[in-house]
């Protein structure tokens, strides 16, 4: 089985990331797109982060009516600081029989080079990018390298970010959130 990977600390998820997973899911040759929740450094306290167990409920309620889509709690019990070679050798060993990939935004390509071990998980790993609207270049050696698939998702500029700081000034954010993630952070008093 062929897995897409993407990252993050989705706090909150929202219907941005939605959109793209499935995206990726439908028009790609991944069977699956795994959430992977990014836990929170116990060494960076940040208040506006949840717990990890409150996102990756959010994940799940988020996931649970789409079969291509799962939660992914892998990182949690990972040593810390979490590096992505290091998940990635963890799950090719755990999952043998499965494929995995990465999926991240243009952005997030711009600084690849950056990364430690960047050339392994290319060695090992496609790379599925999907188009953001940022500043900066993309390095010229992964513009038409044969691991990079650059694809045309929507762009969605929606962050989380966004979404929390609305909800702290008492605005409505029911659309931006999937509805049994939007049932939850209001159930929970999320970000007020």
């Amino acid at each position: 089985m062929k897995v897409g990977l993407y990252f993050g600390t989705f706090n909150p998820i929202h219907v941005g990331h939605l959109t793209i997973a499935n995206h990726l899911a439908e028009h790609s040759d991944m069977d699956q797109v795994w959430f992977v929740v990014t836990p929170l450094s116990p060494f960076k306290k940040k208040s506006s982060l949840l717990d990890n167990h409150q996102r990756l409920e959010m994940v799940y309620r988020a996931t649970k009516d789409y079969d291509k889509l799962r939660p992914s709690d892998i990182e949690f019990t990972l040593p810390e600081p979490n590096y992505t070679i290091n998940t990635l050798t963890y799950l090719q060993e755990k999952f043998s029989e499965h494929t995995f990939s990465l999926i991240m935004g243009e952005d997030n390509l711009k600084s690849f080079h950056k990364w430690k071990n960047y050339e392994l998980i290319l060695d090992n790993h496609d790379i599925y990018v999907y188009p953001r609207i940022s500043s900066g270049n993309v390095e010229h050696r992964f513009k038409d390298h044969p691991k990079i698939h650059k694809v045309k998702a929507p762009i969605m500029e929606l962050s989380s970010t966004f979404i929390r700081s609305e909800i702290k000034a008492g605005k409505n954010i029911r659309p931006m959130l999937p509805e049994h993630v939007w049932e939850y952070v209001d159930e929970m008093n999320f970000y007020k």
